[in-house]
């Protein structure tokens, strides 16, 4: 590869939330900036997980130097473990982010994995690139932004951020380290443009600590908390807000225990002794002395939440006098989710804030007049904005261009786009391997579009199997057909239609000679063309029809 220019490729996080993951790559060297997963849309049934395709990766192995994190977040290393299992190189990122990373990768029963802890303000040499590590705000403890120094020019990535003027653990975005980089001249900035869309500046995250103080004085039962798991500073707000309040804190939900004892053995979480409590032991503690931080903000039908919403959770029933507070934005698609678990627990009698109707939450994201000034900060030759739907890319760029970056400087992709970079000119130079890999249970890329497309069949007009025994030799039914329906009509109360249907069917085999069928997938086809039709016109519904033929 030439050293005259430096390639950047995303195979996730562009023209999508989520997944997000850059491959930059100078010479033979490539670094992979993050490997996170998305959750499945509502168009994918049965689906746990999204990946990238890391197919581009795999053809080139040998010239992956490492992988650089950004922050612990599942969207930025939910698809580690499933990249380190065919490619083991070394990982960077803080000890926050290596340490939830870490967890991840025992689930996944991966070891002997190289992950090198670094904080901001180090710099790193891989391979060919100086890799610089830049303190960020984010909706995360130890986030940070990254700089890639090459003899072509330099690359900054900010990562995840917004610009937090009174932070909750004191620890300002390194502006001062941004204005730097722009004054030495900087060859492309990727920025995130998950909020690009929404004017001003995005509250700081002390802003939540002050309404779960107001709320926390009101409160005369006990308070349920639902937020992110990953979310360490909100936790660490609402620890210290309890403590205050003299409640104890039971902590509900797998992921929200994994992040608590991580952030508490890494010191990110300070609690004091006595303060945190067994889920088991709630009964034992009146009412107004307690505070449970559970998941389910999302309103994820299996999550602590939504199993107290729909009283199925075994320790906590919702009583008159609770207060639930849902710490989070619903994730887009999750809204109606979100809602269902809402009202289940306003029915229930519980007094319910959510961010609709109060500032029990604030986004991790910049909003635009913070976007405008890294813009202004960095001053870069090229801009690729990154981490967002393409509306969100397209208003970012709007952005730049207020600010006096030329159109034809800025560039708006797609994942899989390759773009060239080097001082004299930048192009769009050709397209890789990307997309949708869907985790099922244990299996990951095993299904796809056309297993998809069937489920998809089956969820909305179910299935019909015909089942029939034939003679071999004389080619003639010996029994059946018998018709198995599932998720189409309610048999019993369709005898009819079923009748009808082994009408249709005997009518096809009738128009064969016995003996002078050979291939049994000429009347399976025919089965399948003639029901299909007759059931479209008797119920306008197309289920999936299955014919099965024994042979005797």
């Amino acid at each position: 590869m030439s050293k005259s220019k430096i390639s950047i490729i995303s195979l996730g996080g562009l023209g999508e939330i989520g997944k997000n993951m850059t491959v930059v790559r100078y010479g033979n060297d490539i670094i992979v900036i993050d490997a996170g997963l998305a959750f499945p849309d509502d168009d994918m049934p049965g689906i746990d997980l999204v990946i990238p395709d890391i197919t581009y990766l795999l053809e080139n192995r040998e010239h992956v130097k490492a992988v650089v994190l950004t922050h612990g977040h599942e969207d930025h290393i939910g698809s580690l473990s499933y990249l380190l299992k065919q490619i083991n190189v070394p990982v960077y990122g803080t000890r926050l982010t290596l340490g939830l990373a870490e967890g991840k990768l025992k689930e996944n029963n991966i070891s002997n994995c190289n992950l090198i802890p670094v904080q901001a303000g180090d710099a790193v040499t891989i391979g060919e690139f100086e890799v610089g590590f830049i303190r960020v705000s984010h909706s995360i403890a130890d986030a940070v932004g990254l700089y890639l120094k090459t003899p072509v020019g330099t690359i900054v990535h900010t990562g995840d951020f917004k610009i937090d003027q009174t932070p909750v653990d004191g620890k300002l975005i390194d502006i001062h380290k941004f204005a730097e980089l722009g004054d030495q001249g900087v060859l492309v900035l990727m920025s995130d443009s998950t909020n690009a869309e929404r004017p001003g500046y995005t509250m700081s995250e002390k802003t939540v600590g002050e309404t779960l103080r107001e709320e926390f004085a009101q409160a005369k039962g006990r308070i349920i908390l639902a937020t992110f798991a990953s979310n360490v500073l909100r936790l660490h707000q609402a620890i210290q807000t309890a403590c205050q309040f003299n409640r104890k804190v039971a902590v509900n939900g797998r992921s929200m225990k994994n992040v608590v004892e991580i952030s508490q053995r890494l010191g990110y979480l300070t609690i004091p002794e006595g303060v945190l409590i067994d889920i088991e032991e709630i009964d034992r503690y009146p009412a107004n002395q307690l505070l449970i931080l559970t998941t389910g903000s999302q309103g994820e039908p299996l999550s602590g939440l939504s199993r107290m919403a729909t009283s199925t959770h075994r320790q906590v029933c919702i009583a008159p006098e609770d207060t639930v507070i849902i710490s989070a934005t619903p994730i887009p698609g999750n809204e109606k989710l979100v809602g269902r678990t809402i009202n289940s627990l306003l029915k229930q009698g519980a007094y319910v804030v959510y961010e609709r109707t109060s500032g029990v939450h604030v986004s991790g994201h910049a909003s635009q007049e913070e976007l405008k000034l890294m813009l202004n900060l960095i001053r870069p030759k090229y801009f690729f904005p990154v981490h967002g739907e393409y509306r969100m890319l397209v208003q970012h760029s709007k952005l730049a261009q207020d600010l006096g970056i030329p159109k034809e400087n800025i560039f708006i992709g797609n994942i899989g786009n390759v773009f060239e970079f080097s001082p004299e000119k930048a192009v769009m130079a050709g397209k890789v391997a990307s997309g949708k890999v869907l985790v099922d249970g244990l299996g990951v890329g095993d299904v796809g579009n056309i297993v998809l497309r069937d489920r998809r069949q089956l969820s909305q007009d179910g299935i019909i199997i015909v089942v029939m025994t034939l003679d071999k030799e004389r080619g003639c039914v010996l029994s059946g057909p018998d018709i198995v329906s599932r998720g189409f009509v309610y048999v019993r109360d369709s005898e009819h239609l079923m009748d009808e249907l082994k009408d249709r069917v005997q009518q096809v085999m009738d128009r064969y000679e016995p003996g002078k069928v050979i291939e049994w997938s000429i009347i399976k086809s025919g089965v399948r063309d003639v029901l299909g039709k007759f059931i479209y016109e008797k119920t306008h519904r197309r289920p999936m029809i299955i014919p099965i033929i024994m042979e005797v």
